[in-house]
């Protein structure tokens, strides 16, 4: 039995409408409340309910977000979409991960998976490439490759860029910023990506493949889409964005700019671990990826399914998500990426398919012969797999395959 002022908000027997969002959620009840108490609070909390005991008319009672299936810690709410503003992934976010994160109802509340109606996700770009990149950008069907210059903070412009172009010759198709170089005073953002351009052109027309460049604009929102537009005119492809640092507002803007420059956008989910790390508590994985899908990223680090250095609530289901029908948007392109090397690239291609990116940092430039082997040793590795072959029958032909299996094997670094 849930408390008068909370009875509204929490129905067994409701049946959502198809035009309903509805937020699956674990929670852990104070210990003076039950569990539909609990739920019938955080579906208050979450729309238009309060603590105290509230005549309102019919027509916003009718508003009221509904508590509706309990199964044991999990309970599922369904929100009217017309408590939302048209297109705004802020205010969505402020209902349904708002106050009730810090709510004295709940111990513990995270919001484990969200059923994206049409009704709320019409009013969003969502991706404007998806994992077409791979064919539009690069024309190839295998995994595609990217690498960040190590040590990824304090190089220079004139060698991160010759990083990048050690890396673009050995074979990868990507050079990536990472998450915290942005334009610090020892590797300017100008400078540093018109010199990784020009040597991108040059690793260009030596090698006859398609290049390209994640460049992290990350910073203020007015700042990002100026430097979108300064890779634009550079004749990048792509940008980066931290988006979770950035913020989703943030994000909006930038998949707006890139609408009329015609770029894709790399997200980077730095800082995610502060809400999905802890299984009972904070935001899902999941639902982070699906907050960016809908606001229209193209590709997003997911993790390695436990293969590298950095640890996923479920790799494989976020990445089948992100590749399911959602009222049509695009889908997209995982990036596989944290302590990757050669060696363990097919177990993480077993685990997770081709259709991904797969970023590569320390396992390229830690290689024996520097950057541009520990591309050619990755490129191989990506090769034999699509040809069928194992990686100790490719290093036979392959001295650089070789040295890094000698060096690395096929464990992943902790």
């Amino acid at each position: 039995m849930t408390s008068i002022q909370y009875k509204d908000f929490y129905d067994e027997g409701y049946k959502p409408e198809e035009d309903e969002l509805v937020c699956e959620f674990y929670i852990e009840p104070a210990e003076d409340l039950s569990i539909e108490d609990a739920a019938g609070r955080v579906a208050s909390e979450s729309s238009n309910g309060t603590w105290s005991v509230l005549d309102a008319e019919q027509r916003i009672k009718d508003m009221s977000a509904q508590a509706f299936e309990i199964d044991g810690n999990r309970i599922k709410i369904a929100y009217k979409p017309i408590i939302f503003e048209e297109g705004n992934m802020p205010q969505i976010l402020s209902c349904i991960t708002g106050n009730i994160m810090g709510m004295k109802a709940v111990k513990r509340i995270r919001l484990l998976d969200v059923e994206w109606p049409e009704s709320i996700v019409k009013h969003f770009k969502g991706p404007k490439y998806g994992s077409s990149v791979k064919k539009e950008i690069f024309d190839v069907e295998r995994p595609i490759t990217a690498t960040v210059p190590k040590p990824k903070v304090g190089m220079t412009s004139e060698q991160h860029a010759q990083v990048g172009y050690d890396a673009w010759k050995g074979g990868l198709d990507l050079l990536k910023d990472d998450e915290n170089l942005t334009g610090q005073s020892f590797n300017r953002f100008e400078k540093r990506i018109e010199k990784s351009f020009k040597l991108r052109d040059k690793a260009e027309r030596e090698t006859g493949e398609k290049k390209s460049y994640l460049v992290n604009i990350t910073a203020d929102t007015q700042t990002m889409l100026e430097r979108a537009e300064m890779v634009k005119d550079l004749g990048g492809e792509y940008i980066m964005i931290d988006i979770i640092t950035a913020g989703w507002a943030g994000l909006q803007a930038v998949r707006q700019k890139c609408e009329e420059l015609d770029l894709a956008i790399h997200a980077h989910r730095a800082m995610h671990a502060a809400f999905d790390r802890i299984p009972t508590h904070g935001v899902s994985m999941r639902c982070i990826a699906q907050f960016s899908r809908i606001i229209g990223v193209d590709q997003i680090h997911t993790g390695t399914a436990n293969l590298g250095k950095l640890d996923n609530e479920d790799t494989v289901g976020i990445n089948e998500w992100l590749r399911k029908d959602l009222h049509g948007l695009k889908d997209v392109l995982p990036v596989a990426s944290g302590g990757l090397h050669p060696g363990t690239l097919p177990m993480v291609f077993d685990k997770l398919g081709t259709n991904i990116a797969v970023q590569v940092g320390g396992g390229v430039h830690g290689h024996p012969g520097g950057t541009y082997k520990g591309a050619m040793a990755m490129k191989q590795a990506i090769n034999a797999y699509m040809d069928g072959k194992t990686l100790e029958e490719a290093a036979e032909n392959h001295e650089e395959l070789k040295k890094a299996l000698d060096k690395w094997g096929s464990h992943s670094p902790r």
